[in-house]
């Protein structure tokens, strides 16, 4: 199994750079795509800032945040994600954005073995994979926020996805991310989701029917 060292992240919201600044410090060649000339611009400042306040707290030093910063690129076009082995999608939750992308990103990503992952909560693994000529190498890795902070990640396959790209997602978020991972199945959100949902609404129904406060259920 290939190291994974060349990465890709569509997407510069909140999700996608938290994703671009754990991969930098973790010493990968990160590729940005931003969706146009002025997000782009914003790519550098924000993650300039954001390991800024690192910096201020004693957690990374002035030159590891310099060397962080110096292994990002960042463009606006997906050719630019040629050479990347591990692709992450981080566009908004719109199903027909995500299939064109990675319809895009199936022409454009010449290793067959590289993997190519999406960040939704909820949307079929399966309906993404479609999209491509090569079902196999797509994977769901559903990050929570902040990414940088939160160690849990919800890895999902679909029925296409091969054992391989499976493994190397694992190995990749594990061993070079340090994250915690557990495997959901290609369901309506997934395992975490599946779980939260219920226990909100069971918060919404103590509070119609008067059992307690909205306040003390908050504090409960």
């Amino acid at each position: 199994m290939s190291v994974v060292g060349r990465i890709g992240v569509v997407g510069a919201g909140q999700m996608g750079l938290g994703f671009v600044e754990i991969c930098a410090r973790a010493g990968l060649d990160v590729w940005v795509v931003a969706s146009g000339p002025e997000s782009a611009a914003r790519v550098g400042p924000r993650l300039a800032r954001s390991l800024e306040r690192l910096v201020a707290r004693d957690r990374l030093t002035a030159e590891e945040r310099d060397a962080a910063l110096a292994r990002v690129s960042c463009s606006w076009d997906l050719k630019d994600l040629a050479d990347r082995q591990f692709v992450l999608e981080a566009v908004p939750e719109q199903l027909a954005v995500k299939l064109d992308v990675f319809a895009t990103l199936d022409d454009v990503v010449g290793d067959p073995d590289a993997v190519l992952a999406s960040t939704t909560s909820s949307l079929s693994i399966m309906r993404l994979a479609r999209a491509t000529a090569n079902p196999g190498r797509v994977v769901g890795v559903h990050f929570f926020n902040p990414v940088a902070t939160m160690r849990l990640v919800e890895l999902i396959g679909s029925l296409a996805t091969s054992p391989a790209t499976t493994e190397r997602t694992r190995a990749f978020l594990v061993d070079v991310l340090g994250k915690e991972v557990v495997e959901a199945r290609d369901r309506a959100g997934f395992m975490v989701n599946s779980l939260l949902v219920p226990y909100l609404l069971s918060a919404v129904r103590l509070l119609e029917s008067g059992m307690a406060t909205a306040e003390d259920i908050d504090r409960g």
